[in-house]
């Protein structure tokens, strides 16, 4: 058995390059069927890597807001696979995506939830934004949140933009971008 979660996901590479497919045989399929296609992709792909963990998951596929998105739920170890502040889960969906990727030989905007972190975490964003929000409406004072990833950033601009009187614009560059919140 693999030692660390980058052995267990080289395997699962190894074992996908040498069962790949071509999706290209089919004629016509419509962007549903293509969102499913990646998300069955990378749910064979991810099964494999638990297996290879040997950790216990339940994968659900769906298609929310024209992306793949696979949540793996149900494991007692599934948090080794969010690390911390999600680090190892963006990771992994990269890594998901890339698989995808070398199937179909189109780019995944693919979503993957571990045990519902991510979930949580954009209930926490969105609190966040609204309130901090209705801080700088009340300061006058603009206001500078810590450095977050893309995901995060977009879930508290979109929490910003539903109160009124302020605005919100990223700064800085990658991994240190972040939201400010500016009053009108």
């Amino acid at each position: 058995m693999p030692e660390t979660v980058q052995e267990a996901t080289d395997q699962v590479a190894t074992d996908q390059a040498e069962g790949t497919t071509d999706a290209d045989e089919r004629s016509g399929p419509t962007t549903e069927e293509l969102l499913v296609q990646e998300g069955d992709i990378a749910g064979d792909y991810l099964e494999r890597l638990l297996d290879v963990l040997d950790y216990d998951g339940d994968i659900d596929l769906d298609v929310e807001a024209s992306r793949a998105v696979v949540s793996i739920d149900g494991g007692e170890d599934l948090e080794k696979l969010v690390g911390p502040r999600g680090s190892v889960l963006e990771a992994l969906q990269e890594l998901t995506r890339l698989a995808v990727q070398q199937e179909t030989g189109t780019r995944s905007r693919l979503m993957l939830d571990i045990a519902g972190w991510r979930a949580d975490r954009r209930d926490e964003l969105s609190d966040l934004g609204r309130a901090t929000a209705k801080k700088v409406l009340e300061t006058g004072e603009r206001a500078r949140l810590q450095p977050m990833t893309p995901f995060e950033r977009k879930v508290v601009h979109d929490a910003v933009a539903t109160v009124a009187g302020v605005h919100s614009e990223s700064e800085g560059e990658d991994p240190r971008r972040r939201v400010v919140v500016f009053p009108q």
